[in-house]
């Protein structure tokens, strides 16, 4: 492909609108990213169901029965108004991240180097999670 071939205009760029998360129990991970998320999960056919996510679906699929889990490589980025009711929520939900984040704790809520005030979680099947102020986000 050429440059000739790419756009530097928004409107053509394509249009993320659904990601993926494998887990292993439907029905508890749909209790706990309703909590964490504070979104009513939407039941799907095919051991799945959706979490409205601004433009982009969280998909969350019960892999369960075809294999096992394949969780996230990285972190899946989520941009919230209130970073501290989110965080009171991870809290009492038992999952915030145990590992660093540049030297800091990743699950408490910090100002990491770029300058997101952030904090990271973990599900019960490896995926991570990390929650950043709205106003805080680093574009690159």
């Amino acid at each position: 492909m050429t440059d000739a071939n790419l756009t530097s205009d928004p409107a053509d760029a394509p249009i993320l609108f659904r990601l993926n998360v494998e887990v292993a129990d439907l029905d508890q991970a749909a209790a706990f990213y309703s909590k964490l998320l504070g979104v009513v999960s939407r039941r799907q056919s095919g051991s799945r169901c959706y979490f409205t996510c601004g433009p982009v679906t969280l998909q969350v699929l019960d892999v369960s029965s075809s294999g096992p889990v394949q969780p996230l490589p990285k972190s899946l980025y989520f941009t919230v108004r209130d970073l501290d009711a989110v965080y009171a929520r991870a809290q009492d939900l038992g999952c915030l991240a145990a590992e660093q984040v540049h030297g800091q704790p990743g699950g408490e809520i910090a100002v990491r180097p770029w300058g997101e005030r952030s904090f990271y979680v973990g599900d019960s099947w490896g995926n991570s999670l990390c929650f950043v102020e709205a106003g805080t986000i680093y574009q690159g």
